[in-house]
């Protein structure tokens, strides 16, 4: 079984709140990703609560953005109708569920081939979800599509690609 994880390509992401043009840029190629993959595609979604601006990283990112139940917070409506499970919500940079649900999923009767990963922010989500799979599953190959993801920065993107390289992460540009 391969899996594709489609990491928090959610409105603020996109146009919203934290947009980018280089988030909308990708948005036609992870549609494209996700109509042509051969496998289970899951997703996951930053998910903060009113109380954003009191935590850590409302503090050391002041921008509301994601809170649950807001627009913002949804799949970005060009994507979402490609999405057949609904998302994994998550607190923070990684998600521990999809990890969880994930390693559920890996069995001797059915183990998984692949893990593929495209979505936003390559620096903070992608990379965050991609060494939590490497350490929840490290024999299954974590691979990372850069060309379906968008760092906060061309440049820091960039980094985020060179940082996954080095802990074996398999980087391709499809």
């Amino acid at each position: 079984m391969k899996i594709l994880v489609v990491v928090d390509m959610q409105t603020d992401f996109i146009d919203g709140a934290l947009g980018t043009k280089e988030a909308q840029a990708i948005v036609p190629r992870v549609i494209e990703k996700i109509k042509s993959f051969n496998g289970r595609v899951l997703s996951t979604r930053d998910t903060h609560e009113e109380n954003y601006m009191e935590t850590q990283e409302g503090k050391k990112l002041p921008v509301v953005h994601c809170v649950r139940k807001t627009s913002g917070w949804q799949i970005h409506p060009e994507i979402s109708p490609w999405l057949k499970e609904g998302p994994i919500d998550k607190p923070t940079f990684g998600s521990l569920g999809l990890g969880q649900v994930l390693k559920a999923y890996h069995t001797y009767e059915e183990p998984i081939e692949s893990i593929t990963l495209i979505g936003v922010c390559t620096d903070i989500c992608v990379i965050s979800n991609a060494l939590l799979l490497k350490a929840y599953l490290p024999e299954v190959p974590i691979i990372v599509d850069a060309s379906c993801c968008a760092g906060v920065t061309p440049e820091t993107h960039k980094q985020a690609l060179e940082a996954m390289k080095v802990c074996q992460i398999e980087i391709i540009n499809e």
